[in-house]
């Protein structure tokens, strides 16, 4: 099987340097994060700065800039909320419907003996909490309460003291995973704040995760230029865990994400391109050409249109949000 990809837009105004993070949202618009400290919200559409509907407002009221560079983004199942996370750790929380910060927690004040600067954040997709992780490689869950947002709940230790990458919650809100910069993935329970399962199928840095809709398999990307498929309900120890291994990019793999509907995987990479994969296939079905280093891809959460594979969204190098369309359909 063969898949074409077509550019359909960009956004209208890019950001200042590079896009680390993009997130395409229940509510079909699109959120960046950027290296120049910048969160923006887009219509996925037209690619034009969100603005409330039926509003007399022209521009919708973005967070100024950061004054260093967001790392890590996690919207809402819903597509109401946004969390993202700077450069040294002051994680906000963003209402994507009427543009207010909720929430903000400086990570990086010492609060107690397990406090540290978050790096990586994901929101429970229900919105109830967060979780982070950072140069410990500790995974820390924290309320997003009003007047207790950032107030830590537990703290889970995986038993290696490496520097956690990236952190991902399951749809079901049950779990968590987390990558390392050595290439460990640990899948934690957050309900008993147990160790469930560890995986070593990378040999270097793990940049990012995701999980399939059912919660029974987790794609990695690492520096390593691969991707691996793994079964997450494998038991603890039993060697189990990685099924698949994508190959075919030739530098490191930034991001990745998994269709809404399990059969496609999506991969961009500092050599330039988007990979779409056929997961049952095990193999690359598409490649798109980017600019620059792909830093961020996003699936568009919805159902495909019958007979298409649906659209993404991706960031990179340029600092430009791009909307692709699978050809035979609309995105």
């Amino acid at each position: 099987m063969s898949l074409a990809f077509l550019h359909s837009h960009d956004c209208t105004e890019a950001h200042n340097d590079a896009v680390w993070g993009v997130a395409w949202t229940q509510s079909d618009t699109a959120v960046s994060i950027s290296a120049d400290g910048s969160i923006k919200q887009w219509t996925s559409s037209t690619g034009q700065p969100y603005s409330i509907p039926n509003s007399n407002e022209s521009d919708f009221q973005v967070p100024p800039p950061h004054t260093l560079g967001l790392v890590s983004l996690s919207v809402s199942q819903d597509g109401r909320f946004a969390l993202y996370n700077s450069l040294e750790g002051l994680t906000s929380l963003w209402d994507l419907t009427n543009g207010e910060i909720v929430g903000k927690f400086e990570s990086y004040v010492r609060s107690g003996e397990d406090a540290e600067p978050s790096w990586c954040v994901s929101l429970n997709p229900n919105g109830s909490t967060y979780a982070s992780s950072g140069a410990s490689g500790k995974l820390s869950i924290h309320s997003t309460e009003p007047g207790n947002f950032g107030q830590r709940l537990a703290t889970i230790s995986p038993g290696r003291n490496k520097f956690g990458m990236y952190c991902s919650y399951s749809p079901d809100g049950k779990r968590v995973a987390l990558s390392s910069e050595t290439g460990q993935i640990f899948i934690i329970d957050v309900e008993s704040n147990s160790l469930l399962n560890s995986f070593t199928s990378h040999a270097m840095s793990v940049r990012s995760l995701a999980w399939s809709p059912d919660c029974s398999l987790l794609l990695s990307a690492s520096e390593d230029k691969r991707l691996v498929l793994h079964d997450v309900r494998a038991s603890l120890g039993s060697g189990g865990g990685a099924v698949a291994t994508f190959s075919g990019h030739s530098s490191w793999v930034l991001s990745v994400d998994i269709s809404p509907d399990g059969r496609l995987g999506l991969s961009g990479s500092a050599d330039k391109t988007i990979k779409v994969w056929d997961i049952a296939a095990r193999a690359a079905v598409s490649t798109v050409q980017d600019t620059g280093e792909v830093w961020s891809v996003s699936w568009r959460p919805k159902p495909p249109a019958v007979g298409t594979a649906g659209a993404f969204v991706s960031g990179g190098e340029d600092g430009v949000v791009r909307w692709w369309r699978s050809a035979g359909g609309g995105g």
